[in-house]
């Protein structure tokens, strides 16, 4: 075997000018395969990434029967938060565990009154990493000293002609299905440029939200934010050996629309990466079909030699998989230097916010990223896909007999 790998090499580089042609054809291939995996991974962790923050966490830890009930957004306090949330700071990729409480309800001024969904959050906890703390465009975050104190979206703050310091009427739902109002003063306005969500979306702070919903000292919920999407599998498994007498659910089972786009993201990308991976394997063809073609004569001598047909098959074989090995380790290097330059740098997309709904979220610069493993699986691809692109042409190495084979010119 190390003979035939030896005879591959050397056979490889005796037209140097072909097989450098085909291999900057997969280099090429390679760069752009990665780079636009780059740009689509980065994507997907800029907007999905701030969606699931923006929507609650990557993992929402809530009381038995929460999910089934989960449209009503029922109020079902959990047994022990503090110790939810201890469980969840003790798994890897966390970076915060915050305790909410979630109900419907509705905000009103002179202009009408709206419904909402109102959250009580820990303002110390969820401001490093809160969507709508970075989004504020007038007056300021939460504190969690805040009392009779209101947060709303800039959408929402236009339905109702308010501003920073005036006062609004939150009413909401309490356990028993009653309502409970009270007047408060909007502290701050925030703004993700989605004005639609905007206007289902108000926050108090968690002590205001159990005074008022008669939870004292309790939460129904502790939203759970990992350092990036697609963590949560290596999470999951943890958290719920840890807390087993609570439901614990990614955001792909609770915002499932979320996760159908995301996975339809993923086969445009799978289809691009077969295009690009197929063209790639039509230049490997042609370069080991001319291969043939001008070796004949020498196929002949190698089976007059004794050169088993198995083994000249074999060294066909090697010498697409070998160029298709060199192309891709060069092509994975370049492609990944690539998308680590442009994620240091990004790229400008000043547009997006023109765009609306969840383009909003991507911001005004793309970063690209892409895992190791992932480019490392794609150039054992291109190596697979060479291989099987001479299997054609190294059949039709050993289908002449040698006597024929030594007499073609």
């Amino acid at each position: 075997m190390g003979k035939l790998i030896k005879m591959a090499w050397r056979n490889m580089w005796r037209n140097w000018r072909r097989t450098a042609i085909a291999s900057v054809a997969i280099v090429l291939g390679m760069i752009l395969l990665l780079f636009m995996g780059g740009v689509i991974y980065g994507t997907d962790q800029a907007i999905f990434g701030n969606a699931v923050r923006l929507y609650g966490g990557n993992i929402q830890i809530h009381a038995p029967g929460y999910l089934v009930k989960a449209s009503r957004m029922p109020l079902l306090p959990l047994e022990d938060a503090d110790a939810a949330v201890q469980a969840a700071l003790a798994q890897p990729h966390v970076l915060a565990a915050a305790k909410r409480i979630n109900t419907g309800g509705v905000v009103s001024s002179r202009e009408g009154a709206f419904p909402v969904a109102i959250t009580g959050v820990e303002p110390s906890v969820e401001a490093p990493h809160s969507i709508q703390a970075n989004a504020i465009v007038e007056g300021r975050y939460l504190l969690d000293e805040d009392l009779d104190a209101v947060l709303i979206g800039k959408g929402l703050a236009d339905l109702l002609d308010v501003g920073v310091g005036d006062r609004v009427t939150v009413l909401g739902r309490v356990r028993n299905e009653s309502m409970r109002q009270r007047t408060m003063t909007i502290v701050g306005i925030f703004d993700v440029g989605m004005p639609e969500l905007e206007k289902a979306m108000t926050f108090v702070t968690l002590a205001e939200a159990q005074e008022l919903y008669g939870l004292s000292g309790q939460a129904t919920e502790v939203a759970v934010t990992l350092e990036q999407v697609g963590q949560e599998a290596t999470v999951l498994p943890g958290l719920r050996a840890a807390l087993p007498g609570y439901e614990v659910d990614a955001w792909d089972t609770l915002r499932p629309e979320m996760r159908e786009t995301m996975q339809t993201k993923g086969m445009v990308t799978t289809f691009f990466a077969f295009v690009v991976l197929f063209i790639a394997s039509i230049g490997v063809l042609n370069l080991m079909l001319m291969a043939v073609y001008e070796r004949t004569r020498e196929m002949g001598v190698l089976a007059a030699l004794g050169m088993k047909g198995r083994q000249i098959m074999l060294l066909f074989l090697l010498e697409g998989a070998l160029i298709g090995a060199f192309a891709a380790a060069i092509g994975v290097a370049a492609g990944m230097a690539l998308v680590g330059f442009v994620g240091q740098v990004g790229i400008a997309f000043n547009f997006a916010e023109s765009m609306g709904g969840m383009a909003a979220l991507m911001g005004d610069r793309l970063y690209t990223s892409y895992p190791l493993s992932d480019a490392i699986g794609r150039g054992v691809s291109v190596t697979l896909i060479s291989a099987l692109a001479s299997l054609y042409p190294a059949w039709q190495a050993v289908r002449k007999e040698p006597a024929e084979a030594l007499h073609h010119i």
